[in-house]
């Protein structure tokens, strides 16, 4: 899914590609059976819950993972969004709009949200929030940049976490039950369930696991460049070291991760394009720019490929600008040498670049060509917003800061094991990962 945010204010953006235990009564569990707690300081120090991620940019366009919902635990397959803080699955209020068969659709059981909840005035913020019952059920309604919406009610219930430790913590979390579903474009309806928001938002399930003291305010992806990887809760997996950090802008009525303003360098150089906020949004599956940016990295490639055995693919139906060479491309190997890298240089963060390899903004389609990842935003009606999609990017809401660094994104990552010096793996896929997969580098260039 792209982007997603109600009521966002559009300045010149650049979108890149979790409250109260006594409300949230807790459960473990090894396997099904809740049984007597453990010591919540043991998860929060030294543990994250990790879920493993399924997907890629291309061909399928997503990435999702899977929550077990409910007791006994039912599977929904989630769209992950960074760029959004309300989960929400298919629900059999009944339902319209909804994808799923209806014995795959989630069944409220007398479990709803209260109108009068703080849980419910955090929803929606930033207007106000009247209840003409406290006894009202809390509704919600989240719509998203491509005209898509879903509308329901919260319900609260169990939630599996698997964590690195080896524990299963089975916590009752807020999330939407979506009995209205709308979608927009040409494109059909997503397969999956619905949407685990991971924005900042205090009703967001990051958060929810934050105030019951099981994790630290951190959550990342780490997306391989073979497709897949996994999600993770908490600050474990987070490398000591080798990570470059740029600090996270705060807006009061926006749930998502933003950074910047940041300048885009071609080969480089510094081009005319200025003054970008990056947004973070792992629901994007493409890059998107606004007009100026796109049209901007458009000529600068386009001039650079003069003279270049590459031609226009107009006959590709995959994205808008493609091109063809002298033979059919297989990978994206056979064709990085023809382009020059990208770069976003951050003007109140001093020497560091965020940097994008030709791998990081190119698609290699199933008809052989190679075709630019990056889409202009604007005719999606995404305004002046600029959309970077699927990295591995770690959001750390207590430090305020956004960083990447490198490590082994084809495995899960365990305690144990990994106390042993088994993870990271310097030569892996890096957590920067943008709309085709592959790897990005953010780094301070004084280490260069």
């Amino acid at each position: 899914m792209d982007f997603r945010s109600k009521g966002i204010t559009c300045h010149t953006l650049f979108v890149l590609f979790l409250l109260f235990s006594a409300i949230f009564p807790l459960s473990f569990s090894a396997a099904n059976q809740p049984h007597k707690a453990k010591n919540l300081a043991t998860h929060r120090l030294s543990s994250s819950a990790v879920f493993k991620v399924q997907g890629n940019v291309y061909p399928l366009g997503h990435y999702t993972v899977t929550l077990n919902i409910g007791y006994p635990a039912k599977p929904y397959d989630l769209d992950i969004d960074s760029g959004s803080d309300i989960t929400w699955v298919q629900c059999d209020a009944p339902c319209k709009g909804c994808t799923k068969p209806r014995d795959q659709l989630y069944k409220p059981n007398h479990n709803l949200v209260q109108c009068a909840e703080q849980l419910c005035s955090e929803v929606h913020l930033p207007t106000d929030h009247n209840c003409a019952s406290p006894d009202d059920q809390c509704d919600y309604e989240v719509e998203y940049a491509d005209n898509g919406s879903s509308l329901g009610v919260l319900v609260r219930d169990y939630i599996n976490f698997q964590f690195t430790n080896g524990s299963v913590v089975r916590p009752k979390i807020a999330f939407g039950c979506g009995y209205d579903q709308k979608y927009s474009g040409s494109t059909s309806p997503p397969s999956t369930a619905g949407v685990i928001g991971l924005g900042n938002g205090r009703a967001s399930i990051l958060t929810q696991l934050h105030s019951l003291g099981l994790i630290r305010n951190v959550v990342g992806h780490c997306l391989s460049s073979r497709g897949g990887g996994f999600l993770f809760f908490g600050d474990y997996p987070v490398p000591t070291s080798g990570i470059v950090w740029t600090t996270m802008l705060q807006t009061s009525s926006e749930k998502h991760y933003s950074s910047g303003p940041a300048e885009l360098l071609f080969n480089g150089k510094a081009t005319k394009v200025k003054g970008l906020q990056l947004i973070f949004d792992s629901g994007s599956s493409y890059t998107y720019f606004n007009s100026l940016a796109y049209q901007a990295v458009v000529n600068l490639v386009s001039e650079d490929l003069k003279g270049k055995q590459l031609t226009r693919a107009t006959d590709d139906p995959s994205l808008p600008i493609c091109w063809k060479g002298p033979k059919y491309f297989k990978s994206l190997s056979d064709v990085k040498k023809y382009f020059k890298p990208l770069a976003f240089s951050f003007t109140k963060t001093k020497n560091v670049q965020l940097h994008l390899p030709p791998e990081a903004y190119l698609i290699i389609t199933k008809h052989g060509n190679v075709c630019l990842g990056i889409l202009d935003g604007t005719e999606v009606g995404l305004e002046n917003l600029n959309i970077i999609g699927d990295k591995m990017v770690i959001y750390d809401n207590e430090k305020q800061q956004i960083g990447w660094a490198s490590s082994n994104c084809d495995r899960l990552p365990n305690a144990e094991r990994d106390l042993e010096g088994d993870f990271p793996h310097p030569y892996a896929a890096n957590l920067g990962i943008f709309g085709n997969g592959y790897p990005a580098s953010f780094e301070n260039i004084d280490d260069q």
